[in-house]
C-alpha cells in the first residue's frame, strides 16, 4: 500500500521547481543595482537613531522603496507580501523566524 504524501514531502519536489518572473527579477536587480554605492550616498541623510526606536538597516529600506515601486505596492501591501512571497523575504533579508516584532 502507498503511503498518503504529506506537506512534509512537498521539500522533495523543490528541486524540480522552476524560478519565477518574479524571481528572475529580483536575482537580476541584485545584480545590476549597485546597493553599496547608493546606500553610501544616503547614509549622511538617513536616521542616527539619536531618539527614539532604532532605525530600520538603510540597505534594507532601500530594497523595500524599491520593492514598492517595482511591483506597485502600498506599506500595507508590502508587509502582507512579506508574510507571504519567501522571494521578496529573501531579497529584502528578512526572516521571520529572527524578527523582532515592535
Amino acid at each position: 500500500m502507498e503511503r498518503q504524501k504529506t506537506l512534509a514531502d512537498a521539500q522533495t519536489f523543490e528541486r524540480y521547481r522552476k524560478p519565477t518572473r518574479r524571481e528572475k527579477f529580483l536575482s537580476e536587480m541584485e545584480a545590476v543595482v549597485p546597493w553599496k554605492d547608493l546606500c553610501s550616498l544616503i547614509a549622511p541623510f538617513y536616521s542616527k537613531a539619536e531618539r527614539g526606536r532604532p532605525p530600520v538597516g538603510l540597505e534594507r529600506m532601500l530594497r523595500i522603496h524599491f520593492l514598492l515601486c517595482w511591483f506597485n505596492l502600498s506599506d500595507p501591501a508590502a508587509e502582507v507580501i512579506f508574510y507571504d512571497i519567501e522571494s521578496m523575504r529573501r531579497f529584502v533579508d528578512i526572516d521571520l523566524g529572527n524578527e523582532v516584532r515592535p
